[in-house]
């Protein structure tokens, strides 16, 4: 079976730190692999924060996780800080791709990277709906350095 290969843009328009606490560490000392998700989940909230939306308010209609893929790159430890950088990219008519990175900020040791499908959902409706424009402008507006 082929690995997955996740390629990085140049550019991510958000970046946010992130400490590893012990209850992010699996048996073997190190960052668990479902616990690796949740740290992505904290940071995506904080992009769509820095954005003025909430997860489940994005002019109006809220966000559903249609896939997710990454690729693990290097340990990482409890009490370690991470620094993950975010950008949307990919848009179609219903969604986007979050892409993502995570480093341990003081070495920039690569620990993983990955992209989350997201689509936009009216949860009044109870179906998928168009990606709000103001989210696609705002989303990629700006960038800082990889």
């Amino acid at each position: 079976m082929p690995r997955i290969r996740i390629e990085l843009p140049e550019q991510f328009s958000f970046s946010t730190d992130i400490t590893l606490y012990v209850g992010h560490m699996n048996y073997g000392g190190h960052l668990d692999n479902a616990l690796l998700l949740s740290v992505v989940s904290e940071a995506r909230a904080r992009f769509f924060g820095s954005l003025g939306y909430r997860e489940l308010d994005v002019e109006g209609l809220g966000i559903v996780i249609a896939d997710a893929a990454l690729q693990y790159r290097s340990e990482a430890f409890h009490g370690e800080v991470m620094q993950v950088r975010m950008t949307a990219a990919d848009f179609g008519s219903k969604g986007c791709d979050l892409l993502w990175c995570m480093n341990e900020k003081s070495s920039q040791r690569e620990v993983a990277r990955g992209k989350t499908g997201i689509v936009f959902f009216d949860y009044r409706l109870r179906r998928v709906a168009p990606v709000p424009e103001a989210f696609r402008r705002r989303a990629t507006a700006g960038t800082c350095p990889v």
